[in-house]
């Protein structure tokens, strides 16, 4: 329990291994159904004392290689079982007493590119995501962004916690990095907020377009 909710502050809610946490259990017992049940009484307790819903995540399929399939370290990557913590605090107490207001740029930074890949389909490629961020000054190269730091590792602290999964194709033109919704993503707290502030922004400007006519 105490290693989910340091290693979770610690590396700004990265998903944390299933295997690091049986590594912890068996440690210093062997018994095999014990990593189990040590995970299962840490939900349990995260929940009741906390608030946190410990969820598992894993990956539906493995990003492709050049030849088309994933190699065996992939699949096994693929196939790893994470958890993150979720509130189950009501929003509006959430906002209040425990949502770091200073990390709220890195929120909306994050909802941004979600917003964006999700408009595009689920999915977009590296050079188009970056066109669309210009726009909104974000710069691709640019490592001294006065909020976010290095622009570049922002977003790759998306796919590190898989808001968004990564993957090189070849095409025509050479190799082509494309970005692609993933399970934080398509979560339903993630996506019904997703589908909610679209829907706002497509009515004010609906709104907007009928007022000037």
């Amino acid at each position: 329990m105490r290693y989910m909710l340091f290693k979770t502050h610690q590396t700004s809610g990265c998903p944390v291994k299933r295997e690091e946490l049986t590594g912890i259990v068996t440690k210093n017992y062997r018994q095999r159904a014990l990593p189990a049940l040590v995970i299962n009484e840490a939900k349990d307790r995260l929940s009741a004392t906390f608030g946190y819903e410990m969820r598992e995540l894993q990956r539906t399929r493995a990003p492709s290689t050049r030849a088309g399939r994933p190699t065996q370290s992939q699949q096994a990557n693929v196939e790893a079982k994470s958890y993150i913590l979720v509130s189950q605090l009501d929003p509006e107490l959430y906002r209040k007493y425990v949502e770091d207001k200073e990390a709220a740029h890195l929120s909306g930074f994050s909802f941004t590119v979600i917003t964006l890949i999700h408009l595009a389909g689920g999915k977009i490629s590296e050079e188009v995501l970056w066109q669309q961020l210009k726009r909104l000054g974000l710069k691709e190269n640019d490592e001294n962004h006065s909020v976010l730091g290095n622009n570049k590792q922002a977003l790759e602290r998306l796919v590190q916690q898989r808001y968004l999964l990564k993957e090189k194709l070849a095409g025509p033109e050479g190799h082509v990095v494309m970005y692609e919704l993933a399970e934080r993503a398509l979560d339903e707290t993630i996506s019904g907020k997703l589908k909610d502030y679209i829907s706002e922004i497509v009515g004010t400007s609906t709104a907007q377009e009928e007022n000037s006519s």
